[in-house]
Parts: structure tokens; C-alpha cells; sequence
């Protein structure tokens, strides 16, 4: 059960459309990262799983600070919700800084208090290609597969490195290719979506002075 002391953070740290939905029981992805800035393909990969996981809603966790990503040149949080509310616009995609009042740093705690204060929600655990190639460097990434489903959708350039990485050729006989019914799946289950891919990335941005 979420815990009521919860609430006085208010909606940067759990929307209330969220809170409703995993009540009910609703079918959620997750997506997590720096956020550094939101963009374009952030959005696209939200409304992919949206729509080929049959999700009821897309969460994202603006981390305060990712473990495995240097401090100097990370905007300030504020500054890249206002940024990921500005991307998202979308009734199905809900960002906030949930992290921040869990206390978390990785993803894999984040999972694990997530599901169990909000335990009738069907949650789902959203990543790029380019994440999945990078996947078995990630504190306790097994441990993440064992306890939530976990989608990916292909990234350009990284689809290859992807399909050959050690998470997935680890959970090979995990891999799953229908998405109706993937969140109601037992992990461990992982699934690769591919479509028509966005080339967007933060570090484009920043790259190219689009990001202070």
C-alpha cells in the first residue's frame, strides 16, 4: 500500500492519475532516466509501448541524479521536469521525480519500492536499444528482470549491440514477440519492439548548445 505520508510531496513525486490507475490495478510503464533533456524520442518510445503493450498509462521517473552518468552538465531537476512536461504532452504519459522521495538511486530499488507500495499495479519497465546494450552494467540488472517485464524498443544504430548483449543473450529463452498480453506476463519476460526509429538523443542536444 502507498504511504499516506507520501502524499504531502504532491504531484512531482506521484501525478494522482497514477496513484488512481494502480489502484485499479492498471497495466503502467515504466521509463526511467536523467531526463537531460526530454525529447522527441523519449516521447516516441512511450507512445509505442503505449500502444503495442496495450498500457493504460506511461510513467516517467526523472531521476535526481543517475549513478552512472557524471554530475557536471546535468540541469537542475526542476528544470528538466518543466522540460519533460513540455515533451510528454500526451493524457497517458505522467512525469514526475518519484525517486526523490524514495530515496532511490537505481533503478532496481526504484522497482521494488514501487511494487510493493503500489502492489495490485501491472507494471512494465520501459527502455531504448541503446539501454539493453548497456543493461549488464547496471547495479543488480538481473535482479530487475526476475521482478518486473521489461520492454525495449529499438534505438538507431544500437539494434545489433542490443540483441547481443549479455542481459539479452542471457534471457534469451525470456524473450517474448506479443505485446497484447506482456504486461500480465510473470518475469522474467523481455520483449524488443521495433518500428520506424527516431534519431533524438540527449546528447545530441547538449551537443549542439539545445540544452543549458
Amino acid at each position: 500500500m502507498w504511504c499516506e505520508a507520501m502524499d504531502r510531496f504532491g504531484p512531482d513525486f506521484v501525478p494522482s492519475q497514477i496513484k488512481s490507475l494502480a489502484a485499479r490495478g492498471a497495466r503502467i510503464g515504466l521509463l526511467g532516466g536523467s531526463f537531460n533533456p526530454a525529447h522527441a524520442a523519449h516521447l516516441h518510445i512511450s507512445l509505442i509501448a503505449l500502444r503495442r503493450l496495450r498500457l493504460d498509462a506511461v510513467w516517467w521517473l526523472v531521476s535526481p541524479q543517475n549513478p552512472m552518468k557524471p554530475t557536471s552538465g546535468m540541469a537542475p531537476l526542476a528544470r528538466r521536469l518543466e522540460q519533460a512536461r513540455k515533451i510528454a504532452r500526451h493524457p497517458g504519459i505522467h512525469v514526475s521525480s518519484v525517486e526523490a522521495a524514495l530515496n532511490t538511486n537505481y533503478s532496481v530499488d526504484t522497482v521494488r519500492a514501487l511494487q510493493s507500495r503500489f502492489f495490485k499495479a501491472r507494471f512494465v519497465w520501459l527502455m531504448g536499444g541503446d539501454s539493453l546494450a548497456n543493461f549488464h552494467f547496471w547495479r543488480r540488472w538481473q535482479d530487475i528482470l526476475h521482478h518486473i517485464p521489461v520492454a525495449v524498443v529499438a534505438r538507431p544504430g544500437f539494434t545489433i549491440a542490443a540483441l547481443a548483449s549479455p542481459a539479452a543473450v542471457r534471457f534469451r529463452a525470456a524473450q517474448v514477440h506479443d505485446g497484447a498480453l506482456f504486461s500480465m506476463l510473470a518475469p522474467p519476460a523481455w520483449i524488443f519492439l521495433q518500428e520506424q526509429l527516431d534519431t533524438m538523443s540527449a546528447t545530441t542536444i547538449r551537443r549542439h548548445g539545445g540544452w543549458p
